[in-house]
């Protein structure tokens, strides 16, 4: 119990304290912990710059994001073997805000979204993924694959796309257009990052297949380089300028340093005027990104759960993930919540704490300090394959195929209305309508399950029931959606009869729309002169009776402990009272 109720409680840092303090902590788990953070620490190097590249940002702040994130989030959350930075989910939400508000629009959404997951955290919502059905779940995160794999055509084909339109089907349209400008250095190396990073699993090596396609990219491109072939890399796309003034290209060999967010430029190169009203227009992203950070970094943690067998803290995580977005800004990161993928990696390289999360964000900042150079060679058409892959496994089609197979046929229609939105739209209205189309549906199958018993012919009752009276059970919840239907049917049913017997022993749920429906049932029986008895009522639908001040009249409306005591019309009970 003890154990439980730290779980679901709200404690910082939870998942440190379990797996390095109260768990004994030894130097041959800190070297399994330095192995699997190396291992994550290379995965997330090329994958945080595609990342950044892909929501509108210079690739410095996606290596930013997984630094500060990543250790802050490992430090103070509540999952012992996540792995935080930026995901391929939050491509579809940034990188429309970086369009409207620039780099420092973008880090003051993130900081916002910060500040709503740790409220979230502190209300204790941390089991708001199980209110998420695995048919919303699977279509925003499919709808999410489709837009970031239409968005990597570009830099994999070399396209010449002078504006990105904002509608799906606007990109669509431009990319179409564009098709007749494909460079085929940039599809070359392309194709054959994305050969390796498919064929390299098959050779079951340790080494992680995104290391050996980069490399591969990263030779092809300087080799068709050397023979006058322009390929687009990170040197030839982003540039930065230091603070004394020193300019170069692709990466600044520096790490975080401390920036305020709101003082970074906007679209324009002009520093954003924060009022009031800026604000408001950020506040829908940047809820859209806490809702989604939440959901990912509980998916992620429950995914982990099932891999290890621990449990996480729900509520600590959020509050986590809520404290490593509100610090990242300051230092140049954007959104940031647990990767799935690279806390899986990270798991079958044999983690065992938050410590490998740390050893990971090392290696990345030992990547900016030393590797910056190197770094800029890397091929933009690579990082669109890596991101390719990315969002192929994002959409788990395996998952998909799956549920359209053997699910029925209303989890099937959220799936394909979640997917869709998704694309069209985004993934707020995606989720909200899911949400509230999978409830509806829902509700429709509870209701289907409330049904009437006959029981005037059982052969325990038929000798005492007379040819006058009805005996029916009601078997369901006498909810909203029920309930009309029901008394209607029991409507159809009385005609002549002088008396109605209803047993609702397996009545458990009696809301205000099943108690308006039974008043006015019981009325028109009054005004019928039809008797009606109600045997064997359960708690809660006596309490909402009695607190309606529903009272038995004789004659009319009766209550009894048993359908045996209604059959016989013996020891009424009056138990419905004030």
């Amino acid at each position: 119990m003890h154990n439980q109720a730290s779980l679901q409680g709200v404690k910082l840092a939870i998942a440190l304290r379990q797996s390095c303090i109260d768990e004994p902590y030894s130097v041959a788990r800190f070297g399994r912990d330095l192995i699997a953070g190396i291992t994550v620490g290379i995965i997330a190097i090329p994958l945080a710059m595609a990342l950044a590249i892909a929501s509108g940002v210079p690739p410095q702040h996606g290596l930013y994001t997984a630094i500060i994130a990543g250790i802050v989030i490992a430090v103070t959350g509540g999952s012992r073997f996540s792995i935080s930075g930026p995901t391929a989910a939050f491509v579809v939400i940034l990188y429309p805000v970086a369009q409207q508000f620039g780099v420092g629009g973008l880090l003051m959404a993130t900081l916002i979204s910060g500040c709503f997951l740790v409220a979230m955290g502190m209300a204790r919502l941390g089991r708001l993924i199980e209110y998420i059905p695995p048919s919303v779940t699977l279509g925003f995160t499919g709808g999410i694959a489709i837009v970031i794999a239409t968005l990597q055509i570009k830099d994999f084909f070399g396209l010449q796309v002078l504006e990105m339109p904002e509608t799906y089907l606007g990109k669509v349209q431009a990319l179409a257009h564009a098709l007749s400008s494909w460079q085929w250095g940039d599809t070359l190396v392309g194709v054959a990052t994305l050969a390796v990073l498919l064929l390299w699993p098959r050779l079951r090596l340790p080494v992680p297949g995104h290391l050996p396609a980069v490399l591969v990219g990263v030779g092809l491109g300087f080799g068709l380089h050397q023979f006058g072939v322009d390929v687009a890399t990170i040197g030839s796309k982003f540039s930065y300028t230091l603070a004394d003034g020193t300019q170069g290209m692709g990466i600044p060999p520096i790490a975080p340093t401390l920036v305020m967010p709101w003082a970074l430029p906007g679209p324009d190169g002009a520093p954003v005027e924060w009022n009031l009203a800026a604000i408001e227009r950020l506040l829908p992203a940047a809820f859209s990104m806490a809702m989604l950070g939440a959901i990912e970094s509980l998916l992620c943690a429950v995914v982990l759960d099932g891999m290890t067998g621990r449990k996480h803290s729900s509520n600590g995580e959020l509050v986590g993930q809520g404290l490593g977005n509100i610090l990242a800004p300051f230092f140049g990161g954007i959104t940031a919540t647990a990767a799935i993928a690279r806390s899986a990696a990270n798991v079958r390289a044999g983690a065992t704490s938050p410590i490998s999360g740390i050893v990971h964000a090392l290696v990345v900042l030992a990547a900016i300090l030393v590797l910056a150079p190197w770094l800029s060679w890397l091929p933009l058409s690579a990082m669109a394959a890596l991101l390719l892959l990315v969002a192929w496994n994002m959409s788990e089609a395996h998952k998909v195929v799956d549920l359209v197979r053997r699910a029925p046929k209303s989890d099937v229609l959220v799936l394909l209305v979640c997917l869709s939105l998704t694309v069209i739209f985004d993934m707020v209205i995606a989720i909200t309508f899911g949400v509230i189309l999978a409830s509806l549906l829902f509700m429709r199958e509870i209701a289907k399950m409330t049904r009437l018993h006959n029981l005037a012919d059982h052969k325990r009752y038929a000798s005492e029931v007379s040819p006058s009276t009805l005996v029916y059970k009601i078997n369901g919840p006498l909810f909203f959606a029920a309930a009309e239907r029901v008394f209607d049917e029991l409507l159809a049913q009385v005609k002549d009869h002088k008396e109605l017997i209803l047993q609702m022993e397996a009545v458990s749920i009696l809301d205000a729309g099943g108690l308006t429906a039974f008043q006015q049932f019981a009325k028109r029986m009054a005004k019928a002169g039809v008797r009606l008895k109600v045997a064997e009522l359960q708690f809660q639908p006596l309490k909402t009776l009695a607190r309606a001040k529903v009272r038995p009249v004789a004659g009319e409306l009766e209550f009894y402990g048993s359908l045996e005591e209604a059959i016989r019309g013996e020891h009424l009970h009056e138990a419905v009272e004030n």
